[in-house]
């Protein structure tokens, strides 16, 4: 790794940079912060605005009384944790003074500066903080839509869905042929569907060992790929197959009642297990607030993360477009703060602080296999960057041992950043 660890690990420690830092700890009278979304943007968002600012009126409105977290969401699959362990409330941010409304957002003024919800109420704000994740192109591939995600899940928003296909490969005969279709980029987590692959391979090792996995991509190469394919012949010989969408990868329409998906160049791949990882865009509200650009991302100014369609709404996370920075739980902790400290700066009429951006991606291959890529951002002619010899990849020649430590690294990380964002 071309950036030692204990040293990335201290930028870690020490949060995203942003100058002017005096601005983070201003004192408000009457001012409100409403922040749409209580995932990993959004609820680090809620409780930085509070953290910092005590006295700003800060209203948190998510519908869900109980986040499930998508990162960790594969060991689900793999057996090795249950949702439980991936579920948190938000009593920690109301502890800490934040209104929480459990509510649906129906729309957003940005001219009256108001957010309505839809039990009727509204909410108006001095400014807005929209962490909405991401939706599904739910036409983009023939045969599958909401509705058939009741039957074939894509799992890419962890919950019901992630039970749903667990018990569904508990449910295969040994034997079985289990196939993930992952779409072309840009898409939450890039290496999800692999590691996915990984941890559904080390339970059917153990339980169906006779089973297959079939992946099939409509890219030509993948994120991390030469560590996953070594891990995969390491662990799992000959039971995951990748795929590519020039060797017929891209998934053109799927027939729900017998589980087959055909190809692009029309092969038909029938399976016992189908998991559709369908094509994403930035969540509904973004849409109807008008923050999207015609490819259905949030364009936004990196240094801020406030909206370029409207000005005074924030967006942060998957639905936002973050240059070099990839859309992961880690990215929207990292995207959170600066967006409230850009918010505490603008209520106090002063320029925002210089940011600086942190992520780092962990992946399982097995219980005691894991794989890492860490970067650091910063923005440069208004895009936001990696900074060159921040950070680094796994090494392909690593040690057991150092493959055991980056999953304690992992299991670290995912108990840090929770921490961090409820309590």
């Amino acid at each position: 790794m071309t950036m030692e660890r204990r040293d990335f690990l201290k930028l870690i420690g020490a949060g995203v940079g942003v100058g002017a830092s005096g601005a983070l700890f201003a004192q408000s009278s009457g001012q409100r912060v409403v922040v749409v979304g209580g995932g990993f943007g959004g609820a680090t968002a809620a409780k930085y605005l509070k953290l910092k600012n005590p006295g700003l009126n800060v209203v948190l409105i998510e519908p869900n009384r109980q986040y499930v977290s998508c990162p960790l969401s594969n060991e689900v699959l793999g057996g090795e944790a249950t949702i439980e362990h991936l579920t948190f409330g938000y009593d920690g941010l109301k502890k800490r003074g934040v209104t929480l409304v459990h509510d649906t957002v129906t729309a957003i003024d940005p001219q009256a500066r108001k957010v309505t919800v839809s039990g009727g109420n509204t909410f108006t704000y001095d400014r807005a903080i929209v962490a909405p994740g991401i939706d599904f192109r739910w036409d983009a591939i023939k045969g599958y839509d909401e509705a058939a995600s009741h039957a074939i899940p894509h799992a890419y928003k962890a919950g019901a869905q992630t039970t749903l296909l667990a018990n569904q490969l508990k449910s295969m005969k040994d034997g079985g042929v289990v196939i993930i279709t992952v779409p072309e980029y840009p898409f939450r987590c890039p290496p999800g569907p692999y590691e996915r692959a990984s941890m559904i391979a080390h339970y059917l090792k153990h339980h169906k060992p006779r089973s297959k996995i079939i992946i099939l991509d409509a890219k030509e190469s993948f994120s991390k790929q030469g560590l996953f394919m070594q891990g995969w012949k390491q662990h799992y010989e000959g039971m995951i197959e990748w795929v590519s969408g020039s060797k017929g990868g891209e998934v053109e329409s799927v027939d729900v009642a017998t589980r087959t998906v055909s190809s692009a160049v029309g092969n038909k791949h029938p399976a016992d297990v189908l998991n559709i990882i369908p094509p994403q865009y930035a969540g509904k509200i973004a849409h109807t607030t008008g923050l999207v650009d015609p490819k259905g991302w949030c364009p936004v100014n990196v240094r801020t993360f406030e909206s370029t369609q409207h000005p005074g709404i924030h967006v942060i996370g998957d639905a936002s477009m973050a240059g070099a920075m990839p859309r992961s739980g880690y990215s929207a902790n990292s995207q959170a703060k600066v967006a409230a400290a850009a918010v505490i700066a603008s209520l106090r009429g002063v320029p925002a602080g210089e940011p600086s951006f942190i992520n780092a991606c962990y992946s399982m291959i097995a219980p005691e296999h894991g794989i890492s890529i860490t970067n650091v951002y910063m923005v440069k002619d208004k895009q936001l960057i990696e900074v060159p010899g921040a950070g680094g990849i796994s090494p392909m020649d690593a040690t057991p041992e150092f493959r055991k430590l980056e999953v304690v690294h992992a299991k670290s990380w995912f108990r840090n950043v929770t921490t961090d964002m409820f309590t």
